[in-house]
């Protein structure tokens, strides 16, 4: 069985992002990707980041590199007015990734998983235009957005009342038992990916403006840059909604490694790390932000671990493996 899913993420081009996360969907045998809805572009900050426009590019090589044809479009730029905005007086371009979302969801036989990372703006817009289909089409939100980005947009989303699961993050709240993030102390282990995967992550991850493309795919990166790519540290926080979603799990083997596997395939001796959803108590507050009680009847629910330096050294150990074991167009 595969699980339907809407991938709603914050791709840019030229890359800042890697689209680490992405690679989830289109890699996991689990996941069945119907559409990938493209967050807004980014304005320049200044000294930091010049401008972005979103990741048509990352999703073109990730169609090509698995040989699928998963249809993506853009949300609009600018910010919602209120929780109620429709958006409907943006520029045409910007209304495609709201309408086909809706269109991805109502034609869909089966109840569908949303996923949002960067901006709740295209969930929370296309609930606004269309909010019977997201009722009965809908099989869960899985809210991994940022809460400032457009905080009128979180306020829509957790208060529709729709299946809702929560994955907090937070720079300053690194090793809370609810925050999803963990970092990665290299990227090495990227060296060791299918060489179509590595060359896709060294087009992003070296912040390639190059114009070709897909024939990046074709060629390795310098080794100059792929050598300052594998010494960097890198930042997690969207494994734990893939692993949800999935039904996979974090566990450590009997001879002391780690690995994330179907839950169905846990063995005795091993031992699974948390890496769940506990009932809550969700509310918006006014500035866009959420907070939440634990308890509930599991209409909602939010992100749990136990000891988070444990969570994220089995994480360093095991997240590698998953990805090194990706492979393009179904080659074995």
């Amino acid at each position: 069985m595969t699980v339907p899913v809407i991938s709603i993420t914050d791709l840019f081009h030229p890359p800042e992002d890697p689209g680490i996360d992405l690679l989830m969907a289109y890699g996991l045998p689990e996941v069945d990707l119907r559409a990938v809805i493209l967050g807004e572009k980014r304005s320049p900050v200044p000294g930091l980041v010049g401008p972005r426009d979103p990741g048509v590019v990352a999703v073109t090589q990730l169609n090509a590199i698995f040989g699928r044809e998963i249809p993506f479009a853009w949300c609009p730029f600018a910010r919602m007015r209120d929780p109620n905005d429709r958006m409907c007086d943006a520029p045409p371009s910007q209304q495609r990734g709201i309408e086909l979302l809706i269109h991805a969801l109502a034609d869909s036989p089966e109840p569908v998983h949303l996923l949002s990372f960067g901006s709740a703006r295209p969930l929370a817009v296309a609930y606004n235009r269309a909010p019977e289909v997201f009722r009965e089409k809908v099989a869960r939100i899985h809210l991994s957005a940022s809460t400032t980005v457009d905080p009128q947009a979180i306020i829509r989303v957790v208060d529709a009342g729709l299946p809702l699961s929560l994955y907090p993050h937070s720079a300053d709240d690194m090793y809370d038992r609810h925050n999803t993030s963990w970092t990665l102390p290299d990227l090495k282990w990227i060296e060791d990916m299918h060489p179509w995967l590595r060359r896709y992550l060294g087009y992003a991850l070296g912040g390639s403006s190059r114009p070709d493309f897909l024939r990046a795919l074709e060629e390795d990166a310098p080794a100059d840059v792929m050598a300052d790519i594998y010494h960097r540290t890198h930042s997690v926080r969207e494994t734990a909604v893939w692993m949800q979603v999935a039904g996979r799990v974090l566990v450590r083997r009997t001879d002391g490694c780690h690995a994330i596997i179907p839950a169905a395939e846990v063995s005795a001796g091993q031992t699974v790390i948390r890496n769940e959803q506990v009932p809550c108590t969700v509310r918006a507050t006014p500035d866009g932000l959420y907070e939440f009680d634990l308890g509930g009847d599991g209409q909602t629910t939010v992100f749990i671990r136990d000891d988070p330096v444990e969570y994220e050294q089995a994480m360093i150990d095991a997240m590698p493996a998953l990805y090194k074991s990706f492979r393009p167009s179904g080659l074995s």
